[in-house]
């Protein structure tokens, strides 16, 4: 009996813990994802906020300061921001920014009423087309049809592709903006440069017979010095051992597009900060092997230029990372994670296998190769032994006002949680 109340109360113990984890990873991710942080960009100093917060969170958890006595490590930028109006009416009738249409992150600045002359991919299937159109849409707005490629071959659809990209970026014709119509699901990027013109993402259905004009206001700013900044703390090892283990997390975001209208991320990536500061909540309290080096990177979304920034100025010896594992997208996992560089480190990826195996946490473990997709690639490319592990299935919400916090399933948080530490634990 009183081995049956012991285990009880560490079963209890333990569904406790679990609980709140899982309320402190709720906060991390709601707080993140709020209006407050201006979708962790770079419009009304949302990577500021965002870095501010993360600092205060590793001084609460008891993280070290690694950058004499500043957990920020600063680092310029450029960026192209929308830091006010953005409105398009078609046919007069006002569209919904980043739900009918997106633009492209480079546009520029422009107000105005435009005609527009209407195409299909037909119409700049030849050279000669091409030129046929530049020639008649002179201060105009193309809108080019993208929804049917269907019976094009895969040539012809790789020459008009090069044609629209043409008519989006050529400084050398005398177009106002192009609106690219397509069924296309809408997604974001951000923009280290400025564009010609703008170029307008369009997949609301739309009656194209009547439409004759476009009415477009875009207040862009070009900021061509930015500071922003890494935030970097460290938990002290418990042996003599000068090898660290690092890591990873970005927190920036998309930011926003005009006065109202900001992209959460949620899943992309508030998850993987999460993840991030409950594992640096574990070994506050349970005192790492090697010294364990926290990153919450920015510039993620421009180019892994928080990453690049780090590796170039190095706030520790490179050559003495362990190992190094990045989180971008912990949020779901009812597919199980997929391991970028797994067969890189197949040793490491077969003992993460092994233990995810014997605890019996996630449905499945893909493994991939190389890919330069997120901050981990940086260190890759200095040699540093890393993963970049994300997570499978749920929702499809994606660089987009949908990757929400409400939403977000969060199915196998804290069974990632455990392998994590389980894997960190036996290198």
């Amino acid at each position: 009996m009183k081995f049956k109340l012991s285990l009880l109360l560490i079963v209890v113990f333990q569904f406790l813990v679990n609980a709140q984890d899982m309320a402190y990873t709720k906060h991390i991710i709601q707080k993140l994802t709020s209006p407050e942080f201006k979708g962790r960009g770079y419009v009304e100093k949302g990577d500021k906020i965002s870095a501010d917060f993360i600092a205060k969170e590793f001084q609460t958890i008891g993280l070290k300061m690694v950058n004499k006595d500043s957990y920020f490590q600063k680092f310029n930028i450029s960026i192209n921001t929308f830091p006010k109006k953005v409105q398009i009416k078609l046919g007069g009738e006002e569209l919904k920014v980043a739900k009918d249409y997106l633009i492209e992150s480079s546009s520029p600045s422009i107000k105005g009423t435009f005609p527009i002359i209407k195409i299909s991919r037909n119409d700049i299937d030849s050279k000669s087309k091409l030129v046929s159109v530049i020639n008649k849409a002179s201060n105009t707005f193309i809108l080019i049809d993208n929804r049917n490629k269907k019976g094009e071959m895969v040539e012809m659809t790789k020459q008009i592709d090069e044609y629209i990209q043409a008519l989006k970026f050529s400084k050398d014709i005398n177009v106002k903006g192009i609106i690219i119509y397509s069924t296309d699901k809408l997604t974001w990027e951000s923009s280290t440069s400025q564009s010609i013109r703008p170029i307008v993402l369009l997949n609301k259905e739309i009656d194209l017979s009547n439409l004759s004009t476009i009415e477009i206001t875009i207040d862009a700013k070009f900021i061509k010095k930015y500071e922003t900044q890494n935030v970097v703390g460290m938990i002290k090892g418990s042996s003599n051992s000068d090898s660290t283990i690092v890591l990873v997390a970005h927190y920036d975001h998309l930011g926003k597009l005009g006065a109202d209208t900001y992209f959460p991320g949620a899943n992309d990536n508030a998850s993987g900060v999460a993840l991030l500061l409950n594992l640096a909540k574990h070994y506050t309290v349970n005192k790492p092997k090697y010294t364990t080096v926290f990153i919450a990177f920015s510039g993620e979304e421009l180019g892994l230029f928080g990453a690049s920034a780090f590796v170039n100025n190095p706030l520790i010896p490179l050559s003495k990372i362990k190992f190094l594992l990045n989180f971008d997208l912990a949020g779901t996992g009812d597919e199980g994670l997929k391991v970028v560089n797994g067969s890189v480190y197949k040793d490491k990826f077969d003992k993460l296998t092994s233990l995810n195996k014997e605890f019996n946490l996630m449905p499945k473990i893909d493994i991939r190769g190389t890919a330069c997709n997120s901050d981990h690639c940086m260190f890759h490319q200095k040699g540093v032994p890393c993963f970049y592990t994300y997570t499978l299935g749920g929702i499809a919400a994606y660089h987009d006002v949908y990757d929400i916090f409400e939403t977000l399933p969060l199915t196998k948080f804290t069974e990632y949680t455990k392998l994590m530490i389980a894997f960190i634990n036996s290198i």
